[in-house]
C-alpha cells in the first residue's frame, strides 16, 4: 500500500506542472479570446437590436405618413365630389332658369297670337257685318226694284 501512496504521490507531483499550465491556459483563453469575443459579440447585438428599434421606428413613421396621406386623399376626394355637387346643381339651375325662360317666352308668344287671332276676328267680324249689310240693300234694293226696271 505504501508503494501505491507512493505512485499516487509521484502522479499528483507530475500532474501539478499541468495543472498549472493548463489555468495558466485557461486565464490566457479568458484574457485574449473569451472576453474580446464577448464584448464583440454583445457590441453586434446591441447594434442589431439598435438597428430593429430603428426599423420599427422607420415603420411606424411610414404608417404614421401613410395614413396621413390617405386622409388627405379621402379629403381630395370629398373636395372633388363637392365641387362636381355644386356644378351640377348650378346646370340643374341654370336649365331650370332656360326651361321657365322658354316657357315664359312660349306664352308670350301665344298670348300674342290670341291678341293677333282676336283681333283678326273682330276686324273679320266687321267686314263680313259690312258686307253682310251691303248685301242686305243689294237683295232689298233688287227685290223692291221694278221687275222690269233691273232689265
Amino acid at each position: 500500500m505504501d508503494q501505491t501512496l507512493q505512485q499516487l504521490g509521484e502522479l499528483l507531483l507530475g500532474a501539478v506542472p499541468t495543472v498549472i499550465l493548463v489555468a495558466l491556459l485557461y486565464i490566457l483563453y479568458s484574457v485574449i479570446v473569451h472576453k474580446p469575443l464577448r464584448r464583440v459579440l454583445e457590441e453586434r447585438r446591441n447594434k442589431t437590436e439598435g438597428a430593429i428599434e430603428k426599423s420599427k421606428a422607420d415603420i411606424s413613421a411610414a404608417d404614421a405618413r401613410t395614413s396621413e396621406y390617405e386622409q388627405k386623399l379621402r379629403e381630395a376626394r370629398a373636395a372633388v365630389f363637392r365641387a362636381q355637387e355644386a356644378r351640377r346643381q348650378a346646370a340643374v339651375q341654370a336649365r331650370t332658369k332656360a326651361v321657365s325662360a322658354a316657357r315664359t317666352k312660349a306664352q308670350a308668344q301665344v298670348q300674342s297670337a290670341k291678341a293677333a287671332i282676336e283681333a283678326d276676328r273682330t276686324s273679320a267680324e266687321k267686314g263680313l257685318q259690312g258686307e253682310a249689310a251691303a248685301l242686305a240693300q243689294e237683295i232689298v234694293r233688287r227685290v223692291l226694284q221694278p221687275a222690269g226696271a233691273g232689265r
